[in-house]
């Protein structure tokens, strides 16, 4: 028996023919199997993607999965709670939780399994073309903050995938050190920087609602789902970010 990301035994005894994910970006990711017959209201890539919906990643609703009758729950430790992945297993479903990859190496080696072990399936071409396209670490140009959320300040810290994207493009994180993946700094700890990356999500950060908190800092307006998603995303990110990044804007 296999033993998914967190080392939770799951019981498949033939390969899975539907499944439902509770995380967007797996959800993408699979979306061109053919397997997919659930996922949550937040799921909205592809475009027009038409399954059964369960509600949200953090509180989705179990009777909802059920309806769905899936063979197997795609879901992720940190994205999605474990009391709704025992609540999944009790009822007699089989759930592959997937790792909270740190960096973009592990992201991919975490799909390659989930592919390989919990699908049954080979590993899609555009997965092995991701890998080729972040391989490289190019030297450190310059430093940056990253909030993720406001009220409270969140901002990525040590560890995040996020974090090693922007890594892999040049550009360091100032709290990269910090003893917390997502630390709470207070507004004081962010002045200074002089570069601020603004996702547009998970807050939707813009151009009259970002760079404003960044006196004197440059500041780059990205693609939250281009930063953060480990998918078929991944493909565009590389090119795109590049470019968002070196649209600079100063309050």
């Amino acid at each position: 028996m296999p033993l998914d990301d967190v080392g939770a035994p799951v019981e498949l005894p033939a390969p899975p023919q539907r499944v439902v994910s509770l995380v967007p970006s797996i959800t993408e990711s699979i979306s061109e199997t053919g397997l997919l017959v659930g996922a949550t209201d937040y799921c909205v890539h592809p475009a027009g993607l038409d399954v059964g919906r369960v509600g949200g990643s953090k509180y989705p609703s179990i009777d909802a999965v059920l309806a769905c009758e899936p063979d197997l729950v795609l879901a992720n430790a940190e994205e999605n709670r474990e009391s709704d992945v025992l609540a999944l297993r009790a009822a007699g479903v089989p759930v592959w939780t997937t790792a909270a990859a740190g960096s973009v190496p592990l992201a991919c080696a975490v799909l390659r399994r989930m592919f390989l072990e919990a699908l049954g399936l080979q590993v899609p071409n555009w997965l092995s073309a991701a890998e080729r396209a972040w391989s490289e670490v190019p030297p450190t140009r310059e430093m940056a903050v990253v909030p993720v959320w406001l009220k409270p300040w969140v901002v990525l810290g040590r560890d995040t995938f996020a974090g090693d994207v922007l890594l892999r493009l040049g550009i360091g994180n100032v709290f990269a050190e910090n003893s917390e993946r997502y630390p709470r700094p207070g507004i004081d700890d962010l002045q200074g920087a002089e570069l601020a990356v603004l996702p547009d999500e998970p807050y939707e950060f813009t151009l009259t609602d970002g760079p404003g908190h960044f006196p004197g800092a440059d500041c780059a307006l990205v693609s939250g789902r281009h930063l953060t998603w480990w998918g078929p995303s991944l493909l565009e990110a590389h090119g795109l970010l590049t470019t968002q990044l070196a649209e600079r804007v100063r309050s």
